[in-house]
């Protein structure tokens, strides 16, 4: 069966906002997105929350708070450790890889420039995660 994920998307381009929008739409995927713009709104809006996302997708180069910072702080603190957390960036460093799955990382996924490369990398990340068993903490 396949479940409606709740995701929070963290990610400062607008541009990549709309596009994962966009390739839910496409796919006809109902998932619930919620949508932060640095790792320092998302940890705010992660302190307000009661209901925790099912999957967080991070970008690493970001403005305030990046995205290996926001690991370090989301991966120390009990309540949300355990959320499955998968890089999505444009990163193909090795040293960001090796340092992410180090923390902690569910996953590794490189910004393909083709749109369709996009859709079909999201349709199966999504496909995976909706079958997945989630810890909910």
């Amino acid at each position: 069966m396949v479940n409606k994920l709740s995701i929070l998307f963290i990610e400062d381009d607008v541009v990549e906002t709309m596009k994962i929008n966009r390739t839910l739409r496409k796919l006809g995927l109902a998932h619930e997105i919620r949508e932060a713009k640095n790792g320092e709104v998302a940890l705010k809006l992660l302190e307000q929350v009661d209901d925790l996302p099912d999957i967080i997708l991070l970008d690493l180069n970001m403005p305030k708070l990046n995205g290996l910072e926001f690991l370090k702080i989301l991966k120390n603190d009990e309540r949300l450790k355990y959320i499955p957390t998968i890089v999505l960036t444009t990163s193909n460093n090795q040293k960001d890889l090796l340092e992410c799955y180090g923390i902690g990382i569910a996953g590794y996924i490189i910004k393909p420039l083709k749109y369709d490369d996009y859709i079909s990398k999201m349709e199966q990340l999504l496909a995976y995660w909706s079958i997945n068993e989630l810890i909910k903490t």
